[in-house]
């Protein structure tokens, strides 16, 4: 957690989980919310297979990095976190 943050003003709204480490493929998105079901598309059937890694078993992470209702465009941006593991 970043340094000077308050857990307990949180813990009614928020679940805190520690994950496992590893690395991570990031795909930037931005487009309409209704597209985002193709980011995972791209990664998992596309980028994936003709990489030099596989999936990993570990939880996938969206980071939201804008508000779609306040883009001048209504989009959304999102950076999502695939995790990987080298190819064997």
């Amino acid at each position: 957690m970043p340094n000077g943050f308050e857990r307990s003003g949180h813990t009614k709204h928020v679940e805190f989980k520690t994950l496992p480490g590893g690395m991570y493929a990031v795909y930037p998105f931005y487009d309409t919310i209704d597209k985002f079901v193709l980011a995972y598309q791209n990664v998992f059937s596309l980028w994936l297979p003709n990489s030099e890694y596989d999936a990993d078993d570990r939880p996938c992470l969206e980071f939201c990095m804008n508000d779609p209702a306040k883009d001048k465009e209504g989009k959304c941006k999102v950076d999502l976190y695939i995790p990987v593991k080298k190819t064997r």
